[in-house]
């Protein structure tokens, strides 16, 4: 519905009301419909999982059309985030958020800073995605906003052009709200307490749910040791659990992400149910490390199975976790993204432990010689040391190509000393390119850093501290920080305007009109930022 049409049918409901709503201006109650265009986080999860519906089509199509998104831990950078989106780009399309269960851990815990390992309250993750989706829509509220006054002057000035150019502008404009991929980690419990989380986080809003298969209590960051998976079938039924709570809330496009940690994972709590030979159960048992038994030897409080008329015992450790055969993870893996997208699941994630192109593709073309639609949202993780990492893949090609690599040491090229080399240089150009690259060979159509933010607060403030406290003084703060955001027209050197003020002001003039007391008056000093 246009502007225009909107400030007609509220006229409408203004004046079916009679005289008691005669002070009811029109055109201010649909600036504020306008500016609150979701109510509620299930009108948010409907509309973005069409979004990234819409998208996964698109990258079926040309895998060029791969999607991103950096992970947020509060709703001010999650804001800021798409506001600067719109401000380089111009458009939101293809950038998500995601929502990192490690940085909830990390840093929003009431039990303060915690590992990832699933021990965080299960309804701060919906809560966050509350936050993230306040703020981003008080981002739309601001920036319409700016829009309404500039239309009010704009007819002030008796300059109709203008005024329909910002009608225009208002009738099509591109909110900041874009899908959410969050992280459910393994379920917080079994697939009843999955439910109930997965029902709390898409009433916050979240469109796409990020689950894995680890066992709950026994969770670990994927880029930690200790990693133990739970048989097929037990992970099947969180995946069922998420799509009933879409289903139940209406998000019937709902997306499910489906984790394997397995490739790092070198322990199962539980042996695989099987009722007969290569079932799933029996497949997941399969690759149990297990020694034969010789019946006259066995010791107490041995567990078997059977495996091709034979039988087995699977290693058992203290802890009461079974070990699986090395060198299995790979398979363990492309048998995990089968089976889940067999299940219901929508989109794969590999949790790998380096960024390596053919070493996802090559998992990936096992997948889609069942599913050949399969495709990966993908950690470009921080856990990763992409320097190293991108030039050890080239010094290992140059090796296997003949190249002279004699001014090179490879436990030592994270070195300062290489920067300005050409095997620096061709490293930094494959980083450059990897999720283009990974997209086109590996399936890959989502892109995300899971901890940038996190990074990014600690090494400004860093910055900014040693300069502060430093002898630099004010100085420190006013040419590493203001003048920067002044010149790189960051909108929140406005802050007051940033957190609202405006907004307020708005609504003050709707409800008070001249009796409104502004605070956006001629001693603001926010008014010192015009003219820059």
């Amino acid at each position: 519905m246009t502007y225009m049409k909107k400030i007609d049918e509220m006229r409408g409901l203004v004046n079916s009301n009679g005289p008691s709503w005669g002070a009811i201006d029109p055109e201010s109650a649909a600036r504020m419909v306008l500016q609150n265009r979701f109510p509620t986080g299930l009108d948010i999860a409907k509309y973005t999982a069409k979004i990234m519906r819409a998208d996964m089509e698109a990258y079926d199509a040309d895998p060029a059309n791969y999607t991103q998104s950096l992970g947020c831990w509060h709703g001010f950078i999650a804001q800021q985030k798409m506001i600067s989106i719109k401000k380089h780009f111009g458009s939101t399309k293809q950038r998500y958020l995601y929502l990192s269960g490690w940085m909830v851990a990390a840093l929003r815990s009431e039990f303060g800073p915690l590992p990832d390992q699933s021990m965080h309250e299960k309804t701060s993750v919906p809560a966050l995605i509350e936050e993230l989706y306040t703020f981003l829509k008080q981002a739309d509220a601001r920036e319409l906003g700016g829009l309404f006054r500039e239309l009010d002057a704009a007819r002030a000035n008796g300059d109709a052009v203008e005024a329909k150019r910002l009608e225009n502008a208002i009738d099509n404009y591109e909110t900041h709200v874009v899908p959410i991929i969050a992280d459910i980690d393994a379920g917080f419990g079994n697939a009843e307490a999955t439910y109930l989380l997965a029902k709390k986080m898409i009433e916050a809003g979240a469109c796409a749910l990020q689950i894995e298969n680890q066992v709950s209590d026994e969770k670990q960051c994927g880029h930690q040791d200790g990693k133990v998976t739970v048989p097929h079938e037990d992970f099947i039924q969180k995946i069922r659990a998420c799509r009933h709570a879409f289903l139940e809330m209406g998000v019937d496009d709902g997306v499910i992400v489906a984790r394997t940690d397995s490739l790092g994972a070198g322990l199962t709590k539980q042996i695989a149910f099987s009722k007969e030979p290569g079932d799933l159960g029996d497949q997941y048992n399969a690759f149990l490390d297990c020694d034969e038994v010789d019946p006259a030897n066995i010791t107490n409080g041995q567990v078997f199975i059977s495996r091709d008329g034979k039988l087995m015992a699977p290693k058992r450790l203290p802890s009461n976790l079974y070990q699986f055969r090395a060198g299995t993870g790979e398979d363990r893996c492309v048998l995990d993204c089968i089976t889940s997208l067999q299940n219901g699941a929508d989109l794969l994630w590999i949790e790998t432990e380096k960024p390596h192109v053919e070493q996802i593709a090559g998992m990936v073309d096992r997948v889609r010689e069942v599913i050949p639609n399969a495709k990966l949202v993908y950690n470009n993780s921080p856990s990763f040391n992409w320097t190293l990492n991108f030039r050890q893949q080239v010094y290992d090609a140059w090796v296997e190509a003949g190249k002279d690599v004699s001014a090179y040491d490879r436990d030592k090229l994270m070195s300062v000393d290489y920067d300005t080399t050409d095997l620096a240089i061709e490293a930094d150009e494959k980083i450059r390119t990897f999720q283009a690259d990974a997209s086109k060979r590996a399936g890959i159509f989502h892109h995300l850093i899971t901890l940038p933010t996190y990074h990014t607060a600690a090494l400004s403030t860093d910055n900014l501290a040693k300069e502060y406290f430093g002898d630099q003084a004010m100085l420190g703060y006013v040419k590493g920080v203001q003048r920067e955001e002044i010149r790189q027209g960051i909108a929140c050197v406005k802050h007051q305007n940033m957190a609202g003020s405006d907004i307020g002001d708005d609504h003050k003039e709707y409800f008070a009109g001249e009796a409104a007391l502004k605070a956006g008056g001629k001693d603001n000093t926010m008014n010192q930022f015009e003219a820059a």
